[in-house]
């Protein structure tokens, strides 16, 4: 299947890593133009260097997605760079996990700035970049935690609802020019799970990483973790000619587990 984004032009934020970068890769795999970002420039030259041997471009650009101005400069230089903005992908790091009482009010502020603010600052710096453009197109990577709450995460499980607000404000307010969708990962063998595996093992909880890893797929009607580039591919669809009739959309990318309609 022929995506139509050839050439076209993706900011991808907090995608040095995880599934801001296998999103970043599935865009540049159909021929996108992908501005990559992260604050660790060591992995995010990494990154750089290992998608540039896909079909788009790839330039990496050292970013705190917390920062409003930094922001803004991540947009200014995927102009600079390539003449516009077509898609917008925003992630973001996880944020502390914990119950009510475990949390301080300086961490629902951080949790704040960097789930939801990160993505009204990207979004309100490429708008009309994307306003002009004939394929614009904002995809925001959440968590199945906006439709099913999971214990000890009460930052995600609250703060990232807003994100969804947000989805599904503009996709009324941007239309028709821009098309607004959201997906809700579940859980995928990223970095960050692969260290939690590594953990337990260590801890003696499992005997070895296959297992651990297996222990994340209880629930999961597929009966597994996903790959990353699952998800990846999912964003990349929705900011495709193919998904043109698609907005306000909030698709789980799971493996079945959600048990809400």
């Amino acid at each position: 299947m022929d995506l139509g984004i050839d050439g076209d032009t993706a900011i991808v934020t907090a995608s040095s890593a995880g599934l801001g970068r296998a999103s970043a890769e599935a865009l540049a795999s159909e021929g996108a133009n992908v501005v990559v970002c992260g604050r660790d420039s060591e992995r995010l030259a990494e990154t750089e260097a290992a998608l540039r041997d896909l079909d788009g471009d790839v330039v990496g650009v050292e970013t705190d997605i917390t920062s409003k101005k930094e922001i803004d400069a991540l947009v200014e230089a995927a102009v600079e760079e390539f003449g516009g903005v077509d898609h917008v992908v925003t992630s973001a790091g996880g944020v502390p996990p914990g119950g009510f009482t475990d949390l301080t009010e300086k961490e629902w502020y951080g949790a704040f700035d960097m789930l939801v603010m990160s993505a009204v600052w990207t979004i309100k710096s490429a708008r009309p970049h994307l306003e002009a453009s004939d394929a614009g197109t904002i995809t925001c990577i959440t968590s199945t935690t906006v439709r099913e709450v999971i214990d000890d995460l009460i930052l995600s499980n609250a703060v990232r609802r807003g994100v969804i607000g947000l989805v599904k404000s503009l996709s009324r307010e941007l239309a028709p020019s821009v098309r607004v969708n959201a997906v809700l990962p579940g859980a995928h063998e990223t970095s960050r799970i692969e260290e939690l595996v590594e953990a337990a093992v260590e801890r003696g909880d499992h005997d070895t990483y296959e297992e651990g890893l297996k222990s994340w797929s209880d629930g999961i009607p597929l009966g597994r973790v996903g790959d990353p580039r699952e998800l990846g591919d999912v964003v990349a669809f929705l900011a495709s000619d193919r998904a043109s009739f698609v907005t306000g959309a909030c698709v789980p990318v799971d493996g079945g587990r959600l048990r809400s309609a």
